[in-house]
């Protein structure tokens, strides 16, 4: 596993749901940790070597991906994930003392909560303007200063419970009481934490051409070599109208020959594919492995087409060995 560093950024202010997830780190507690105002600024100090590893939001169960960490991390310097963590999310309405619900006109907050709260505000403030804020945190903070613009903000009861300028004036309005946002620890390229059964890959694969048969090109890759995608998303390069990566995960390790074998196919159809790293699965899920997809039979396979080439060498008395006739 990589050292754990000194330093870590995160999606700040203090008490949003991503230092929830720093916290979940070990060692995180006792670092040094700095809030960013953004997820480029936390992964920039990563860059730049102020921090040694930024905590992210990458993904929710009811918004999907976080689009601006997958933008951040496709392009600019390369960096590794090397951690995920999973956060249950639950959301509170806070306001400054003596405002009450019927008083609210304006509310701020991250537009992953807003999302997640819709149906709640649409029952109970329909009226209501949204106030696109930097994270839930910040957008409660922002009710502390005089010149405040809104009413009321969104935000994770912790939040709430350590700011005594706040008052609570709804629990648990979350539309989805399971929801659930996955968060990554990003650092420099470096050492890969080692494989463990139950690991995940992330990539970014460029269409190498918009064409019929481009993006079953890519699929193929993992799909003849049994590796299974957990999520795939399109995201616009920025370049042009209809120029797209894709950001991937799948099941496994680098270090398991099918999906280095899959890498290595992606990287001859797509050369700016980007690998982002290899890491184990926060729910400890093992990797559902086929004997013909195993370390073994790749092995076994790479011995017998060696054997064909120099029938004489060591690699075709181990393909003979290996072989189910012999």
């Amino acid at each position: 596993m990589p050292a754990i560093p000194a330093t870590y950024a995160f999606l700040g202010p203090e008490g949003t749901f991503t230092e929830a997830a720093l916290m979940q780190v070990p060692d995180a507690a006792a670092a040094t940790r700095l809030p960013a105002s953004n997820v480029n600024a936390a992964l920039d100090l990563v860059r730049e070597g102020s921090a040694g590893a930024a905590m992210v939001p990458i993904e929710n169960s009811v918004e999907g991906g976080v689009t601006a960490t997958l933008d951040a991390i496709a392009g600019g310097t390369e960096l590794r994930i090397i951690r995920e963590v999973l956060v249950p999310i639950s959301f509170v309405l806070v306001a400054r003392p003596g405002v009450r619900l019927e008083d609210v006109r304006r509310v701020s907050t991250h537009g992953h909560a807003w999302a997640q709260c819709r149906l709640w505000m649409d029952r109970h403030l329909p009226a209501a303007e949204y106030v696109p804020g930097s994270s839930t945190a910040a957008a409660a903070m922002g009710l502390l200063a005089e010149d405040c613009h809104y009413d009321a903000a969104i935000c994770a009861p912790l939040v709430a419970r350590e700011q005594p300028g706040l008052s609570v004036l709804a629990e648990n309005i979350g539309d989805n009481p399971g929801a659930v946002t996955r968060f990554v620890l990003v650092s420099r390229p470096g050492l890969l934490p080692e494989r463990t059964g139950a690991d995940k890959t992330t990539v970014v694969v460029p269409l190498p051409e918009d064409r019929p048969g481009a993006l079953m090109e890519i699929l193929d890759q993992f799909a003849s070599r049994g590796v299974n995608l957990s999520r795939i998303e399109s995201r616009p390069t920025g370049q042009y109208l209809g120029h797209y990566f894709f950001s991937i995960d799948a099941d496994g390790h680098v270090g398991d020959a099918r999906v280095a074998d899959a890498l290595a196919g992606l990287h001859r159809i797509s050369p700016n594919t980007r690998f982002l790293g290899s890491y184990p699965r926060a729910d400890g899920q093992e990797t559902a492995e086929e004997a013909h997809t195993s370390d073994a039979a790749f092995a076994a396979a790479r011995a017998w087409v060696e054997s064909l080439l120099d029938p004489a060498s060591e690699a075709a008395e181990s393909a003979s060995a290996a072989s189910p006739t012999a």
